[in-house]
């Protein structure tokens, strides 16, 4: 018997919407990493995009373990001399609360154009309200 794979567009999309409050980031980022790749679809196949799009809400109220809030930083480089910025989660997390999860997620997918086009189906909002009513997304529990 031949193995399956999947074709691009043969794999029907489902939206899901998770609440991100009290949950911890990188447990989050994975389950969430996982839809958007589809690996939790008997059809996966790896060098298809057969993955969901994820809408998260409440982006702000997410936790760190530990003392990461006040431990952990996030750099970016402009790649000029002295571009180097590093920021504290803390501060992240006040100014841009959906660049927390959008940088947990995108470590998590491949780095090429496949994990672009999977990171484009992921839609985070720092709080409740969304504008993605009318896709009918079915609320995802997470234990």
């Amino acid at each position: 018997m031949p193995t399956y794979m999947a074709k691009p567009g043969e794999v029907p999309r489902n939206w899901h919407l998770i609440d991100a409050t009290d949950q911890v980031v990188g447990r989050l980022a994975v389950r969430i990493a996982n839809i958007l790749r589809g690996k939790h679809r008997p059809q996966y196949t790896p060098h298809v995009d057969t993955g969901d799009f994820v809408i998260v809400v409440n982006a702000a109220k997410v936790k760190f373990t530990g003392r990461k809030l006040e431990q952990k930083t996030y750099q970016r480089y402009s790649h000029y001399p002295g571009g180097l910025k590093i920021i504290p989660a803390k501060t992240l997390l006040e100014k841009h609360p959906e660049r927390i999860l959008e940088n947990a997620v995108r470590r998590m997918v491949p780095r090429n154009k496949l994990g672009r086009a999977q990171l484009a189906k992921l839609k985070i909002y720092a709080g409740p309200d969304h504008p993605h009513q009318a896709q009918q997304p079915k609320e995802l529990k997470l234990s």
